[in-house]
Protein backbone atom coordinates (compact mmCIF):
# COMPACT_ATOMS: atom_id res chain seq x y z
CA UNK A 1 0.00 0.00 0.00
CA UNK A 2 2.60 3.09 -1.31
CA UNK A 3 1.32 6.53 -0.72
CA UNK A 4 -0.73 8.04 2.05
CA UNK A 5 -3.54 6.07 3.74
CA UNK A 6 -6.77 7.17 3.15
CA UNK A 7 -8.98 7.19 6.27
CA UNK A 8 -12.76 7.75 7.04
CA UNK A 9 -13.80 7.78 10.51
CA UNK A 10 -17.46 6.50 12.13
CA UNK A 11 -18.30 9.07 14.74
CA UNK A 12 -17.19 12.24 15.41
CA UNK A 13 -17.68 11.96 19.50
CA UNK A 14 -14.95 12.81 22.26
CA UNK A 15 -12.56 10.11 20.99
CA UNK A 16 -13.36 10.43 17.10
CA UNK A 17 -13.16 13.69 16.81
CA UNK A 18 -10.31 14.82 19.29
CA UNK A 19 -8.09 11.82 19.09
CA UNK A 20 -8.66 9.98 15.31
CA UNK A 21 -9.63 12.80 13.38
CA UNK A 22 -7.22 15.33 14.54
CA UNK A 23 -4.28 12.37 14.93
CA UNK A 24 -5.02 11.43 11.10
CA UNK A 25 -5.63 15.02 10.30
CA UNK A 26 -1.84 16.41 11.35
CA UNK A 27 0.01 13.98 9.94
CA UNK A 28 -0.37 14.33 6.47
CA UNK A 29 2.78 12.79 5.36
CA UNK A 30 1.46 8.73 6.12
CA UNK A 31 -2.73 9.29 6.39
CA UNK A 32 -5.67 11.19 4.84
CA UNK A 33 -8.81 12.27 6.09
CA UNK A 34 -11.35 11.27 3.24
CA UNK A 35 -14.92 11.11 4.92
CA UNK A 36 -16.78 10.70 8.45
CA UNK A 37 -19.98 9.70 9.07
CA UNK A 38 -21.58 11.20 12.74
CA UNK A 39 -25.70 11.70 13.32
CA UNK A 40 -24.90 15.06 14.55
CA UNK A 41 -25.60 17.83 11.48
CA UNK A 42 -23.12 20.29 13.20
CA UNK A 43 -20.49 17.76 13.70
CA UNK A 44 -20.82 16.87 9.82
CA UNK A 45 -20.47 21.02 9.31
CA UNK A 46 -17.37 20.49 11.17
CA UNK A 47 -15.39 17.86 9.63
CA UNK A 48 -16.60 19.39 5.92
CA UNK A 49 -14.77 22.29 6.83
CA UNK A 50 -12.06 21.79 9.38
CA UNK A 51 -10.61 18.45 7.39
CA UNK A 52 -12.78 18.97 3.28
CA UNK A 53 -14.14 15.20 4.47
CA UNK A 54 -16.91 14.24 2.55
CA UNK A 55 -19.38 13.36 5.18
CA UNK A 56 -22.29 10.85 6.28
CA UNK A 57 -25.47 11.03 8.49
CA UNK A 58 -24.99 7.04 9.15
CA UNK A 59 -21.92 4.96 8.88
CA UNK A 60 -23.67 2.63 6.41
CA UNK A 61 -23.64 4.63 2.83
CA UNK A 62 -19.83 5.75 3.78
CA UNK A 63 -18.91 2.16 3.79
CA UNK A 64 -21.09 1.46 0.59
CA UNK A 65 -19.13 4.61 -1.21
CA UNK A 66 -15.69 3.59 -0.12
CA UNK A 67 -12.44 5.34 -1.25
CA UNK A 68 -10.72 4.87 1.39
CA UNK A 69 -8.39 2.31 2.85
CA UNK A 70 -8.82 2.23 6.66
CA UNK A 71 -11.71 2.60 8.77
CA UNK A 72 -11.71 4.04 12.19
CA UNK A 73 -14.68 3.17 14.10
CA UNK A 74 -15.08 5.45 17.08
CA UNK A 75 -19.01 4.99 16.37
CA UNK A 76 -21.02 4.47 19.74
CA UNK A 77 -20.25 1.29 21.33
CA UNK A 78 -22.70 -0.96 20.39
CA UNK A 79 -21.70 -0.57 17.05
CA UNK A 80 -18.26 -1.46 17.65
CA UNK A 81 -18.98 -5.57 16.38
CA UNK A 82 -21.24 -4.56 13.61
CA UNK A 83 -19.57 -2.30 11.89
CA UNK A 84 -16.50 -3.74 12.48
CA UNK A 85 -17.18 -6.95 10.52
CA UNK A 86 -19.52 -4.96 7.78
CA UNK A 87 -16.25 -2.61 7.07
CA UNK A 88 -13.91 -5.92 7.29
CA UNK A 89 -15.81 -7.76 5.04
CA UNK A 90 -15.81 -4.88 2.45
CA UNK A 91 -12.06 -5.04 2.26
CA UNK A 92 -11.23 -1.83 4.74
CA UNK A 93 -8.48 -2.60 7.58
CA UNK A 94 -10.11 -1.13 10.67
CA UNK A 95 -8.93 0.43 13.79
CA UNK A 96 -11.82 -0.29 16.52
CA UNK A 97 -12.23 1.20 19.55
CA UNK A 98 -12.77 0.39 23.20
CA UNK A 99 -14.55 -1.42 24.11
CA UNK A 100 -14.39 -3.85 21.31
CA UNK A 101 -17.22 -5.89 21.93
CA UNK A 102 -18.93 -7.10 25.15
CA UNK A 103 -17.81 -11.04 24.88
CA UNK A 104 -14.79 -13.36 23.69
CA UNK A 105 -17.95 -14.71 21.00
CA UNK A 106 -18.12 -11.42 19.43
CA UNK A 107 -14.53 -10.59 19.56
CA UNK A 108 -13.87 -13.97 17.46
CA UNK A 109 -15.88 -12.75 14.82
CA UNK A 110 -14.35 -9.99 14.09
CA UNK A 111 -11.25 -11.59 14.10
CA UNK A 112 -12.77 -13.87 11.45
CA UNK A 113 -13.37 -11.69 9.66
CA UNK A 114 -9.97 -10.21 9.46
CA UNK A 115 -9.03 -12.88 8.77
CA UNK A 116 -11.57 -14.25 5.83
CA UNK A 117 -11.15 -10.52 4.31
CA UNK A 118 -7.27 -10.88 4.49
CA UNK A 119 -7.43 -7.54 6.59
CA UNK A 120 -5.79 -5.80 9.38
CA UNK A 121 -8.07 -5.41 12.79
CA UNK A 122 -5.92 -3.03 15.51
CA UNK A 123 -7.29 -2.47 18.47
CA UNK A 124 -6.79 1.24 19.86
CA UNK A 125 -5.34 1.04 23.28
CA UNK A 126 -3.20 4.07 23.75
CA UNK A 127 -2.71 4.14 27.52
CA UNK A 128 -0.65 0.86 26.95
CA UNK A 129 1.90 2.98 25.24
CA UNK A 130 1.80 6.02 27.09
CA UNK A 131 5.51 7.06 28.24
CA UNK A 132 4.88 6.42 32.29
CA UNK A 133 3.84 2.88 31.65
CA UNK A 134 6.45 2.20 28.99
CA UNK A 135 9.11 3.05 31.88
CA UNK A 136 7.19 1.06 34.60
CA UNK A 137 6.95 -1.86 31.98
CA UNK A 138 10.86 -1.17 32.13
CA UNK A 139 11.28 -0.91 35.99
CA UNK A 140 9.86 -4.44 36.50
CA UNK A 141 11.23 -6.41 33.28
CA UNK A 142 14.79 -4.92 35.06
CA UNK A 143 14.35 -7.39 37.67
CA UNK A 144 15.26 -4.83 40.57
CA UNK A 145 12.09 -5.04 42.24
CA UNK A 146 12.31 -8.73 42.82
CA UNK A 147 9.37 -11.29 41.68
CA UNK A 148 5.91 -8.62 41.80
CA UNK A 149 3.38 -9.68 44.71
CA UNK A 150 1.04 -6.94 44.56
CA UNK A 151 0.07 -4.45 42.25
CA UNK A 152 -2.68 -1.56 43.23
CA UNK A 153 -4.04 0.40 40.10
CA UNK A 154 -6.32 3.25 40.92
CA UNK A 155 -8.48 4.90 38.53
CA UNK A 156 -10.91 7.03 40.32
CA UNK A 157 -12.30 9.93 41.08
CA UNK A 158 -15.68 11.93 42.04
CA UNK A 159 -17.91 12.82 38.97
CA UNK A 160 -21.58 12.85 38.67
CA UNK A 161 -22.40 11.72 34.88
CA UNK A 162 -25.29 12.23 32.73
CA UNK A 163 -24.63 10.69 29.62
CA UNK A 164 -25.00 7.84 27.57
CA UNK A 165 -21.78 6.32 29.13
CA UNK A 166 -24.01 5.69 32.26
CA UNK A 167 -26.72 3.38 30.38
CA UNK A 168 -26.57 -0.26 30.21
CA UNK A 169 -27.98 -0.50 27.26
CA UNK A 170 -25.48 2.03 25.12
CA UNK A 171 -22.37 -0.18 27.00
CA UNK A 172 -21.87 2.44 29.59
CA UNK A 173 -20.49 2.08 33.02
CA UNK A 174 -16.90 2.42 34.43
CA UNK A 175 -15.99 -1.00 33.97
CA UNK A 176 -16.40 -0.49 29.91
CA UNK A 177 -15.13 3.08 29.87
CA UNK A 178 -12.56 3.20 31.69
CA UNK A 179 -11.80 -0.61 32.65
CA UNK A 180 -10.25 -1.57 28.99
CA UNK A 181 -7.55 0.52 29.76
CA UNK A 182 -6.59 -0.43 33.28
CA UNK A 183 -7.23 -4.06 32.79
CA UNK A 184 -4.92 -4.04 29.29
CA UNK A 185 -2.05 -2.23 31.21
CA UNK A 186 -3.14 -4.81 34.48
CA UNK A 187 -2.72 -7.94 31.87
CA UNK A 188 0.31 -6.00 30.62
CA UNK A 189 2.10 -6.45 34.45
CA UNK A 190 0.01 -10.06 35.27
CA UNK A 191 2.10 -11.19 31.68
CA UNK A 192 -0.19 -12.21 28.82
CA UNK A 193 1.45 -15.77 29.14
CA UNK A 194 -0.37 -16.43 31.84
CA UNK A 195 -4.24 -16.91 32.35
CA UNK A 196 -5.93 -14.73 35.43
CA UNK A 197 -8.78 -15.87 37.62
CA UNK A 198 -11.23 -12.66 37.91
CA UNK A 199 -13.05 -11.29 41.12
CA UNK A 200 -14.87 -8.58 40.79
CA UNK A 201 -17.90 -6.63 42.62
CA UNK A 202 -19.68 -3.62 41.11
CA UNK A 203 -22.41 -1.50 42.02
CA UNK A 204 -24.30 1.63 40.51
CA UNK A 205 -25.15 4.40 42.80
CA UNK A 206 -25.79 7.04 39.80
CA UNK A 207 -27.90 9.72 41.21
CA UNK A 208 -29.72 10.48 37.52
CA UNK A 209 -31.08 8.33 35.39
CA UNK A 210 -27.98 6.03 34.68
CA UNK A 211 -28.15 2.31 35.26
CA UNK A 212 -24.39 1.35 34.50
CA UNK A 213 -22.02 0.74 37.33
CA UNK A 214 -20.22 4.00 38.67
CA UNK A 215 -18.22 1.82 41.22
CA UNK A 216 -15.85 -0.81 40.19
CA UNK A 217 -12.85 -3.39 41.81
CA UNK A 218 -11.44 -5.90 40.11
CA UNK A 219 -8.87 -8.39 41.01
CA UNK A 220 -6.78 -10.70 39.01
CA UNK A 221 -5.35 -13.26 40.74
CA UNK A 222 -3.41 -16.73 39.52
CA UNK A 223 -3.87 -19.52 41.98
CA UNK A 224 -0.35 -21.04 41.14
CA UNK A 225 1.68 -17.34 42.29
CA UNK A 226 3.68 -17.31 38.91
CA UNK A 227 1.96 -13.86 38.37
CA UNK A 228 1.29 -11.12 41.12
CA UNK A 229 -1.97 -10.32 42.35
CA UNK A 230 -3.79 -6.87 40.88
CA UNK A 231 -6.25 -5.25 42.37
CA UNK A 232 -8.06 -2.50 40.49
CA UNK A 233 -10.53 0.32 41.59
CA UNK A 234 -12.40 2.22 39.31
CA UNK A 235 -14.89 4.62 40.69
CA UNK A 236 -16.79 8.10 40.28
CA UNK A 237 -17.13 7.73 44.12
CA UNK A 238 -14.29 8.43 45.25
CA UNK A 239 -13.71 12.30 47.07
CA UNK A 240 -9.80 11.35 48.42
CA UNK A 241 -8.37 10.14 45.13
CA UNK A 242 -5.33 8.30 45.45
CA UNK A 243 -2.16 10.19 45.05
CA UNK A 244 -0.84 7.32 43.00
CA UNK A 245 -2.17 5.28 39.77
CA UNK A 246 0.62 2.82 40.85
CA UNK A 247 1.62 1.14 43.59
CA UNK A 248 3.52 -2.19 42.86
CA UNK A 249 5.31 -4.11 45.37
CA UNK A 250 8.17 -6.55 45.22
CA UNK A 251 10.39 -9.22 47.10
CA UNK A 252 12.90 -6.46 46.65
CA UNK A 253 11.59 -3.12 46.21
CA UNK A 254 8.58 -1.09 45.14
CA UNK A 255 7.04 1.28 42.93
CA UNK A 256 4.60 4.16 43.16
CA UNK A 257 3.79 6.78 40.86
CA UNK A 258 1.39 7.79 37.55
CA UNK A 259 1.85 9.43 34.46
CA UNK A 260 3.81 12.93 35.48
CA UNK A 261 6.26 11.05 37.83
CA UNK A 262 7.26 7.69 39.44
CA UNK A 263 9.01 6.73 41.80
CA UNK A 264 11.15 3.07 42.79
CA UNK A 265 13.53 1.37 44.96
CA UNK A 266 15.08 -1.62 45.24
CA UNK A 267 17.75 -3.55 47.40
CA UNK A 268 20.46 -6.27 46.23
CA UNK A 269 19.51 -9.29 47.86
CA UNK A 270 23.19 -10.54 47.49
CA UNK A 271 24.16 -7.26 49.51
CA UNK A 272 21.38 -7.71 52.31
CA UNK A 273 22.33 -9.21 55.57
CA UNK A 274 21.94 -12.98 56.45
CA UNK A 275 20.35 -14.08 59.90
CA UNK A 276 19.78 -17.24 61.47
CA UNK A 277 15.96 -18.38 62.36
CA UNK A 278 15.34 -16.99 65.36
CA UNK A 279 12.95 -19.38 68.22
CA UNK A 280 12.66 -17.12 70.79
CA UNK A 281 13.10 -12.75 70.38
CA UNK A 282 15.98 -11.44 71.22
CA UNK A 283 15.43 -8.98 74.35
CA UNK A 284 11.80 -9.57 73.37
CA UNK A 285 11.91 -7.38 70.41
CA UNK A 286 11.04 -7.77 66.62
CA UNK A 287 13.37 -8.46 63.82
CA UNK A 288 14.84 -5.17 62.93
CA UNK A 289 17.70 -4.62 59.74
CA UNK A 290 18.76 -1.61 57.61
CA UNK A 291 18.73 -2.26 54.40
CA UNK A 292 20.66 -0.13 51.92
CA UNK A 293 17.96 0.78 49.45
CA UNK A 294 18.73 2.56 45.53
CA UNK A 295 16.39 5.25 45.29
CA UNK A 296 15.53 6.06 41.33
CA UNK A 297 12.96 8.26 39.74
CA UNK A 298 11.20 9.17 36.27
CA UNK A 299 9.14 12.46 34.98
CA UNK A 300 7.25 12.85 32.26
CA UNK A 301 8.95 16.77 31.99
CA UNK A 302 12.58 14.81 31.62
CA UNK A 303 11.66 11.76 29.22
CA UNK A 304 10.86 14.82 27.08
CA UNK A 305 13.89 16.76 27.20
CA UNK A 306 16.30 15.98 24.58
CA UNK A 307 19.68 15.02 26.30
CA UNK A 308 18.33 13.82 29.54
CA UNK A 309 17.85 10.25 31.01
CA UNK A 310 15.26 8.39 29.62
CA UNK A 311 15.05 10.52 26.85
CA UNK A 312 13.98 8.74 23.39
CA UNK A 313 12.08 9.88 20.29
CA UNK A 314 9.65 7.76 21.03
CA UNK A 315 8.96 9.25 24.75
CA UNK A 316 7.93 12.35 22.88
CA UNK A 317 4.90 11.07 20.79
CA UNK A 318 1.56 10.39 22.32
CA UNK A 319 -0.30 7.09 22.44
CA UNK A 320 -2.19 7.67 19.34
CA UNK A 321 0.92 9.12 17.85
CA UNK A 322 2.99 6.10 18.43
CA UNK A 323 -0.06 3.65 17.71
CA UNK A 324 -0.69 5.55 14.14
CA UNK A 325 2.56 5.36 12.91
CA UNK A 326 2.61 1.58 14.00
CA UNK A 327 -0.78 1.12 11.75
CA UNK A 328 1.15 3.06 8.80
CA UNK A 329 4.08 0.40 9.21
CA UNK A 330 2.02 -2.69 9.66
CA UNK A 331 0.32 -1.41 6.17
CA UNK A 332 3.04 -0.43 4.16
CA UNK A 333 6.08 -1.68 5.46
CA UNK A 334 4.53 -5.41 7.03
CA UNK A 335 5.47 -4.17 10.53
CA UNK A 336 4.58 -6.06 13.11
CA UNK A 337 1.60 -4.71 15.33
CA UNK A 338 1.98 -2.89 18.10
CA UNK A 339 -1.30 -3.76 19.94
CA UNK A 340 -2.47 -7.74 19.21
CA UNK A 341 -6.14 -8.51 18.97
CA UNK A 342 -4.77 -12.30 21.08
CA UNK A 343 -4.16 -9.59 24.01
CA UNK A 344 -7.71 -8.09 23.90
CA UNK A 345 -9.24 -10.81 24.16
CA UNK A 346 -7.70 -11.47 27.13
CA UNK A 347 -8.69 -8.38 28.10
CA UNK A 348 -12.37 -8.58 27.02
CA UNK A 349 -12.73 -12.14 28.15
CA UNK A 350 -11.99 -10.10 32.47
CA UNK A 351 -14.54 -8.09 31.41
CA UNK A 352 -17.49 -10.59 30.09
CA UNK A 353 -16.33 -12.10 33.51
CA UNK A 354 -16.61 -9.35 35.47
CA UNK A 355 -20.26 -8.39 33.71
CA UNK A 356 -21.18 -11.92 34.33
CA UNK A 357 -20.44 -12.21 38.23
CA UNK A 358 -22.30 -8.57 38.67
CA UNK A 359 -25.45 -8.42 36.87
CA UNK A 360 -27.01 -4.95 38.36
CA UNK A 361 -31.07 -3.91 37.81
CA UNK A 362 -32.07 -2.24 34.71
CA UNK A 363 -33.85 1.15 34.78
CA UNK A 364 -36.53 2.53 32.30
CA UNK A 365 -34.62 5.61 30.11
CA UNK A 366 -36.26 8.41 28.80
CA UNK A 367 -35.00 9.45 25.67
CA UNK A 368 -34.39 6.37 22.78
CA UNK A 369 -30.77 6.20 21.40
CA UNK A 370 -30.71 5.40 17.41
CA UNK A 371 -27.99 3.46 16.40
Amino acid sequence: MPGKIRVAIGGQGRSGYKIHANRVSQDTEQFELVAVADQLPERREDAEVEFKARVYDDWRPLLEEGGFDLFVNSLPSPLHVDATIEALNRGFHVICEKPMARTVADFDRMVDAARKNDRKLFPFQNNRVQPFFDKVQEVVASGVLGDLVHVRSAWSGYRRRWDWQTRQDLWGGSLLNTGPHAIDQALCLFGWDNTPEVFCRMDNRNPFEGDAENHVTVTLWDPERKAPQIDIDISSLVTYGEPYTYNISGTHGGLIGGARELKWKYFDPDLAPKHEMWLWSVDRQYNREELDYIEESWTLEEAKTEGSVGYTLESMQSGPERIYNNIYDVLTNGAEVLIKPEQSRKQIAVLEEAHRQNPLPKKPQSIAFKL
